[in-house]
């Protein structure tokens, strides 16, 4: 059974692009069960390493529960001697992105794959049923940083977790080098990594009927404007509209005075603002629903903007002795029922400052994320190139960052090449010159070469 499996692993490593030079089968098998020693493994180890003894760096491990093979263990595991050429491998943040997603409610992947100190929690040992296989793995217990748990390995389901493990495997050591080999790791890696297709419109509309008031955040070209407003639209909302920006200030949104400019002696006049128009709508048509949109809300000084309105923003405020003035002869306890508040927020924007706690409790928070979108006008290789990078290099930070999939659309091939080299191209260069991304750097340097023929670093 063990000579089986290993032709199993040895084809799937070659169908994924694996060469006779790419790496070395190990098996310590047959030692391990004949002397009944935990730690029976078969190994896919970086060809350099030789045929026996200690190694080091990531390897494909298989901990066999018995001779038959009635269960076992996958793993991404690190060499005993631990790490000569792979640390900063360890340390891109796609790596645990990709294993992670690989893994199941049997399995687990540590938070920094780097470490090799830190050993496995016993809430994943105690799931590991033959006792064989528990001292096996408690035996390497500190340098497997992804494991996952096989019960039924020759079965459909087992394949596909094995197959998925061999082939982020082989994405990890840049094995395929041709279109059948990428084909043949995606189509491993496929159902692992798919992800639910989420309408955002309709998430957001429920949501609102929950909290009243959302900020959407998200990278630039995500939709976020185009959302609210489509939200607006399918709940027949009277809409109101205002975008901040650094000199937005209380009059400008509540109330104030402006000069009169018709007239030719200096006179000032009342001006509503955005919210305040908004608001007395809202109180005067009762029956109508009402939506304020603010765009950009993060790019005012909100607690000048906003003043003592701030305290009105809590969802179930149900009864309050404490009354607003909102403008002269226009005072309110609590926001109306009919009036409701959806702003955005553009997370890549890294000039602004951090939002205060306060507002954060007193809004929902829908996180919109560069997606695929079905249409003729979307160039999705340049998307998925893009977003692969940013996959495997981009820290939980700096994924804020990643081009939405309003850049990727274009009438023509000539227009999308001009979209990335007048759009992306200076914004992934400014991401660069900021230090942002900075291992990403030949990726991108690469990708932009190839597609429109400019480097990052003329």
């Amino acid at each position: 059974m063990i000579s089986e499996f290993k032709n199993y692993i040895r084809n799937c490593a070659e169908k994924f692009g694996a060469k006779a030079d790419s790496y070395i089968l190990r098996d310590n098998t047959e030692i391990s069960f004949n002397t009944k020693t935990p730690g029976a493994y078969l190994g896919l180890v970086e060809f350099e390493e030789g045929n026996s003894g200690v190694y080091h760096d990531f390897s494909f491990v298989v901990f066999p529960s018995d001779e038959e093979m009635h269960s076992l263990i996958v793993t991404l595991g690190i060499g005993s001697q631990g790490f000569k050429n792979d640390y900063s491998l360890a340390s891109y943040p796609g790596l645990r992105r990709l294993f992670k997603k690989v893994t199941n409610e049997n399995g687990y992947c540590k938070t920094d794959f780097s470490d090799i100190e830190s050993s496995l929690p016993k809430k994943f040992l105690d799931l590991i049923e033959s006792d064989y296989l528990k001292k096996s793995i408690i035996k390497y217990k500190d340098v497997l940083p992804a494991c996952q748990i096989v019960n039924e390995p020759f079965g459909e389901e087992g394949k596909k977790i094995i197959e998925a493990f061999i082939a982020a495997y082989a994405k990890l050591r840049d094995w395929p080098s041709n279109k059948d080999h990428r084909k043949a790791v995606s189509e491993a890696l496929e159902p692992f990594l798919e992800t639910e297709t989420i309408d955002d419109t309709e998430e957001v509309k429920n949501l609102l009927n929950e909290r009243k008031y959302i900020v959407l955040q998200g990278p630039p070209g995500t939709g976020k404007t185009r959302t609210a407003k489509n939200v607006a639209e399918k709940i027949g909302a009277k809409t109101f509209f205002t975008q901040f920006h650094a000199e937005t200030s209380f009059s400008d949104f509540i109330f104030g005075i402006r000069p009169d400019t018709a007239n030719e002696e200096l006179r000032y006049k009342e001006n509503l603002g955005s919210f305040s128009e908004a608001l007395k709508y809202a109180v005067e048509h009762n029956k109508e629903k009402v939506i304020l949109i603010i765009d950009e809300i993060n790019r005012a000084n909100l607690s000048n903007v906003l003043g003592p309105i701030f305290y009105l923003f809590e969802h179930k405020m149900d009864v309050s002795n404490v009354e607003i003035e909102i403008a002269p002869n226009f005072k309110v306890k609590k926001l109306p029922e009919n009036f409701s508040v959806i702003s955005t927020m553009n997370t890549a924007d890294r000039s602004l400052a951090v939002v205060d706690f306060a507002l954060r409790r007193r809004f929902a928070w829908y996180t919109m994320k560069p997606k695929i979108i079905k249409s003729r006008n979307f160039f999705n290789e340049d998307f998925i190139k893009i977003q692969e990078i940013f996959n495997w290099y981009a820290s939980s930070t700096e994924l804020n960052l990643q081009p939405g999939q309003g850049y990727f659309i274009a009438e023509s091939e000539d227009e999308m090449k001009n979209r990335i080299r007048y759009e992306i191209f200076p914004l992934i260069k400014e991401y660069l010159q900021e230090g942002l991304l900075s291992n990403a750097k030949e990726e991108f340097n690469n990708y932009f070469s190839t597609r429109i023929n400019l480097s990052l670093f003329e």
